[in-house]
């Protein structure tokens, strides 16, 4: 599971992101509304934990673009507010969750459990293709391909990202927990797997190379 943090006290986010890795989750973080937009446009995350007020605006003011980017992103604000409106506002702008501070870290990470456990599920559906990244398996026609890893991964990311072309480094840093630790060509190995394991041998295209600029996941299509 994928956090992100969005919070501008560093103490706290630190806190949170290392308490967080305790209980088995991956955190990003970061302290202002701008580089939290970028974060959420190249990787995927499961929950966005945001503090209400940061440097640059109001967290709540993005809520709207995470759920119609991402519908099964759980959103839950942290604030120093106390008041019930306040609440409210959060609520109604789409936040699935309101957390007063202080809060006790313990009951902070029960809830997210539970915003976790019942957000719905991620699963990619298109025509006969299923994708499920929360249990990695793929099916197709009623088929389960072994595909698994980082090419999974990798062909999940791009089918999320359909409808744009997705550059190695964007797919490095979304994947890889220390992408300057490895080397691009992991990216065309993993494709070459995709392609191996996956589209071969059903007989369809998922990805397509765009030149010097990426990969662009294809609408699976007979190949003539």
């Amino acid at each position: 599971m994928r956090i992100l943090i969005i919070e501008d006290e560093v103490t706290l986010n630190k806190m949170l992101a290392e308490g967080l890795k305790e209980f088995g989750y991956q955190s990003d973080v970061t302290e202002t509304l701008k580089d939290g937009e970028y974060y959420l446009d190249i990787r995927n995350y499961d929950l966005v934990l945001m503090d209400w007020m940061l440097p640059d605006g109001n967290s709540v003011d993005i809520i709207g673009d995470i759920k119609t980017n991402t519908p099964k992103t759980a959103v839950v604000v942290l604030s120093a507010r106390d008041d019930n409106d306040s609440e409210i506002e959060a609520l109604r702008a789409g936040a699935d969750d309101y957390i007063r501070k202080p809060f006790d870290f313990d009951v902070l990470v029960a809830r997210l459990e539970a915003r976790l456990r019942f957000g719905g599920s991620n699963i990619i559906e298109i025509e006969d293709l299923t994708i499920n990244p929360e249990e990695e398996k793929i099916n197709y026609k009623e088929q389960e391909i072994e595909l698994k890893g980082k090419p999974f991964e990798v062909l999940t990311h791009l089918a999320r990202h359909r409808d744009q072309i997705v550059s190695k480094e964007q797919l490095l840093d979304a994947i890889w927990e220390e992408p300057e630790l490895v080397t691009p060509n992991v990216i065309e190995v993993a494709i070459n797997q995709i392609r191996q394991k996956m589209d071969k041998p059903l007989g369809i295209t998922t990805i397509e190379t765009v030149r010097r600029r990426g990969y662009r996941f294809c609408f699976p299509k007979e190949i003539n």
